[in-house]
């Protein structure tokens, strides 16, 4: 099973309690927070997964669930941005909507390989050699979600700072918050 994810008391948005324009100002940062997360969370998994092809992890099943609990967050996080984010954003910043048109053909390409990795993960128990077919998906989906974590953090963190004043959550902006994970 994850872990909740991590406070980031260092963090800009979490040094103080935030008044109704700071939230606001701190859309972008909480982006990358939620980026800074989910590989945290993607950096254990690939730890568990070689523990597991070492012989010194759980079981297949224990496997599956914390890849599917991580699959799951980070699923919601691109279904929020591309419902939440990305339409406020098309709105607000017109010369945004190609840099958001990429970042959607991204989060599909995302779910690809999150349905490869859950039909590796139906199979491991009956075929534990699978587990390097699942690291294999795993550090392709590392390299892609670094490159676009990266891309989207340089292109619209700025803008998700600007946004105008409206009483909006990172949930409904972003797919999930980090204090919460969910």
């Amino acid at each position: 099973m994850t872990t909740p994810a991590p406070d980031h008391a260092s963090s800009a948005s979490a040094q103080t309690p935030p008044g109704p324009d700071d939230r606001l100002t701190a859309f972008g940062t909480q982006l990358i927070d939620i980026h800074l997360w989910l590989r945290e969370e993607l950096a254990r998994l690939r730890e568990d997964v070689d523990s597991y092809l070492d012989g010194r992890g759980g079981r297949p099943r224990e496997l599956r669930a914390h890849c599917l609990t991580f699959c799951s967050a980070l699923s919601r996080h691109h279904s929020g941005e591309d419902g939440g984010a990305f339409p406020v954003l098309a709105e607000q910043f017109p010369e945004l909507r190609p840099v958001l048109e990429e970042l959607e053909r991204d989060h599909h390409l995302v779910a690809e390989i999150l349905r490869s990795l859950e039909g590796l993960l139906d199979r491991l128990e009956a075929d534990p050699a699978g587990g390097r077919q699942v690291r294999a998906e795993l550090d392709g989906l590392a390299a892609l979600l670094e490159s676009h974590f990266g891309y989207e953090e340089r292109r619209i963190v700025s803008a998700l700072n600007s946004l105008n004043a409206r009483s909006w959550t990172a949930a409904e902006l972003l797919g999930i918050s980090v204090n919460t994970g969910g």
